[in-house]
Formats: structure tokens, C-alpha cells, sequence
């Protein structure tokens, strides 16, 4: 399976995937990623997905990416949702392993997720790095782990209060972002998604503003240039990932660098995330 970057589509979108920003004109089109987390059973999980492929029209799902990222207990059951009704949505891993096979009792490798029909798989999320103590090294491998199924990553990074009380969370940022892209090539590279994550912001209610997001994301995009040349990041997408609710992800949006959200307990609301959706670039 390829990975779903800019250049391949979510089911039944195919005309719409490289489809421009009608306000930005960057060429990224926007990507509206629901985290789950640890939440919604199987049956739980259809009915949502339901609500949203209905509320959603045509036109603003070909503008708009949408994805839901599902505890790994559901994707059989949104899988064959997506495929049997031909549903205009992608889905994806909360996490896998970096090895591809083998004793590793409790783990999800990405070919199992590809399998699955998994378009992306987070890594790297800052609940993972807290609770389960994943460094960058680890990230890094993850996200190989992804390319080698065919699965792009939606890598995350981000600081703690403490750090941007500091004043020092650019320079975490950026250095957490080249330690989780080790040894990811710019071919590779040029199909990643990046979700910057102000932690101090997750669950809390609490949200950067619209400018912090700016120049974070700006500066997560200064760093991929450095990286792997200004053609590349310009074409990477960032998104915001810091309690985005409908209320605030339309100013979030009109951002230069904000590419869209990865929404995490709005995305539980069926009525919410369409409303985040339709905040995105107009249909």
C-alpha cells in the first residue's frame, strides 16, 4: 500500500487529494485527524463514523482530508464500514511497533495495521513519550517501521508548560522534531505529517492562540527545510494539535502554517468534529 501523503487518496476521493486551499494557496490540503485515544468500543465506533460520513457533503470532504484514528479494537469494524459503503473518509493506527513481526506480545506492527487498510499511524504522541517514556530514537524508528508498511506517519511533537515557561520550547521543539526524523529520507519526508502538540494544552481546555500555533508551526516548517530543502517542507503538512474545538479552529486554520488539526476529544463528538471540518478551506 503507498502511503496516503499528498500524492494518494482517501477512498473515493481522488480528484480531490492535491486539491489547493481556496484561501492559502499552498497546495496542502488540509487534514482534519480524530485521536480517540483509549475510547469507544467497536459498535460505538460505527455509529460515530456514521454520524460523520452523513453530515458531511461531498464537496467538503474533497476540500477537507478527514481522518479518524480509532483504538486498534475498532479498525476491523470502521474498516468495513469505509469499504462496504464506500464512505470518503481515511483511517489509521494510534501506534505500532517498530519491529514488523515477531514475540512482541501486546504490539500492533504496521504491516498488521496495512492489512487493515491503515492509511496513517500516529507516533510519537505526547501521551506515548509521557507514559510509556518513548524518546526520539524510538520515534524515529516507528516512523521507519510506518514507511516500510506503506503507512505514512502523523509524527507529533511538543513541550510541557514547564519548558515554554522557560522559554526555551522553539528549541525543544525543533530538536525533538530531528531526533523523531532520523534517518528518514526527504522521499519519505516529503509524505509525513507533522502534528505539533502544545502538551500544557491537551485535555486541559486551555489552547495556544492562533499566533502561538503560527509560529510554532512555522518554525517546525524552518526546521524540515533544514533538513530536507525549502521544497520539501513546503509541502508537508502541519497541523495543530492542542484541545481544537469548532469554536477556535477556523481562526487556527487561516494560519499560513496550519494545515489542520489533530483532534482528540472533540473528535468523540460527532456534531464537533463536522464543525472543526467546516472551518477548514470552503467547499
Amino acid at each position: 500500500m503507498a502511503p496516503l501523503g499528498r500524492g494518494r487518496s482517501v477512498r473515493g476521493t481522488e480528484k480531490g487529494k492535491n486539491r489547493v486551499s481556496k484561501d492559502k494557496g499552498t497546495g496542502r490540503r488540509t487534514l482534519v485527524a480524530g485521536n480517540w485515544k483509549m475510547n469507544l468500543n467497536h459498535l460505538e465506533a460505527i455509529a460515530l463514523v456514521q454520524k460523520i460520513a452523513f453530515d458531511l457533503k461531498p464537496a467538503e470532504l474533497e476540500t477537507v482530508e478527514v481522518v479518524v484514528i480509532p483504538p486498534f479494537t475498532d479498525l476491523r469494524s470502521v474498516q468495513t464500514l469505509v469499504d462496504g459503503d464506500k464512505l470518503a473518509l481515511g483511517y489509521g493506527g494510534q501506534d505500532l511497533s517498530p519491529h514488523g513481526s515477531g514475540a512482541h506480545t501486546g504490539d500492533i506492527s504496521g504491516p498488521l495495521l496495512a492489512k487493515l487498510g491503515c492509511s496513517y499511524v500516529v507516533v510519537g504522541h505526547s501521551e506515548r513519550r509521557a507514559d510509556h517514556h518513548e524518546d526520539d530514537a524510538q520515534v524515529a524508528a516507528k516512523a521507519k517501521a510506518a514507511y516500510a508498511a506503506g503507512i505514512t506517519p502523523i509524527l507529533c511533537v511538543g513541550e510541557v508548560e514547564e519548558i515554554r515557561a522557560a522559554g526555551t520550547h522553539v528549541e525543544h521543539v525543533l530538536g525533538q522534531l530531528a531526533g523523531s526524523l532520523a534517518g528518514i529520507t526527504a522521499e519519505q519526508a516529503a509524505t509525513i505529517v507533522i502534528a505539533y502538540e502544545p502538551v500544557w494544552a491537551i485535555g486541559t481546555g486551555r489552547t495556544a492562540s492562533a499566533q502561538d500555533a503560527q509560529d510554532m508551526c512555522a518554525a517546525v516548517r524552518g526546521q524540515l527545510a533544514r533538513l530536507y530543502g525549502d521544497e520539501v517542507a513546503a509541502g508537508i503538512r502541519v497541523l495543530y494539535g492542542g484541545s481544537v474545538k469548532a469554536a477556535n479552529a477556523g481562526e487556527l486554520f487561516t494560519m499560513p502554517d496550519v494545515d489542520g488539526g489533530l483532534v482528540g476529544g472533540a473528535s468523540l463528538v460527532a456534531e464537533e468534529f463536522v464543525g472543526i471540518v467546516r472551518s477548514g478551506p470552503p467547499a
